[in-house]
């Protein structure tokens, strides 16, 4: 299966020997559309620590430098400036600072913001996705684009990107429908993408 990558400019060197190597694992690179300037993207799902590679891999192959979250502590010791280096910003969930508010307002200052979130929030068995990053995008008034790591399929990739309409429901349908085939490094820790009840 051939690499498809609708990028807004021809792949470079380096992006071509990224391309290159993950071919050699038997993983493919797929980018169902360009992105915009700005916009969030979905990571999932997200049941292992190889789905930051897998972040990486998408982020070098493409030549899109998103920025993506992670808690805290995985940015302490000796590498944490070189996480950060990759695109890495450190979240403190103790924190009742909100972070959609922050990265609202950082998209505010940005003519070019591209930021990836794991709405499961953790690699364990949730029971819901958090909404965060639909309300982020909303409140930005920019797009959603659904990235994944398909681990059965052996592809790393972005697909559509979409808008959010205001009707949390109905686009979490849609979300839900592009997800529903694509399986996680763990199958059983993928859970369900729903809302919590409230919502």
């Amino acid at each position: 299966m051939p690499h498809q990558l609708a990028l807004s400019a021809p792949p470079t060197l380096a992006q071509r020997l990224i391309l290159g190597a993950t071919s050699l694992f038997g993983w493919q690179v797929h980018v169902a559309e360009p992105l915009p300037s700005r916009c969030v993207i979905v990571g999932a799902p997200h049941t292992t620590n190889w789905d930051l590679l897998a972040a990486l891999v998408l982020r070098g192959s493409t030549g899109y430098h998103f920025n993506w979250v992670a808690k805290d502590s995985i940015f302490r010791g000796p590498g944490a400036w070189f996480l950060q280096k990759l695109g890495g910003i450190p979240v403190n969930r103790r924190s009742k600072n909100n972070f959609v508010d922050q990265m609202v307002a950082a998209f505010a200052e940005k003519k070019e913001m591209l930021l990836a979130i794991a709405p499961q929030g953790t690699r364990s068995l949730q029971t819901h996705w958090r909404s965060g990053f639909y309300y982020m995008a909303q409140g930005a008034g920019i797009p959603i684009a659904l990235g994944y790591a398909d681990y059965v399929k052996k592809i790393v990739g972005i697909g559509p990107v979409m808008h959010p309409t205001g009707d949390l429901h109905a686009d979490f349908e849609r979300i839900k429908a592009f997800y529903v085939d694509i399986v996680g490094r763990h199958p059983h820790l993928n859970g369900e993408i729903r809302l919590r009840e409230k919502e």
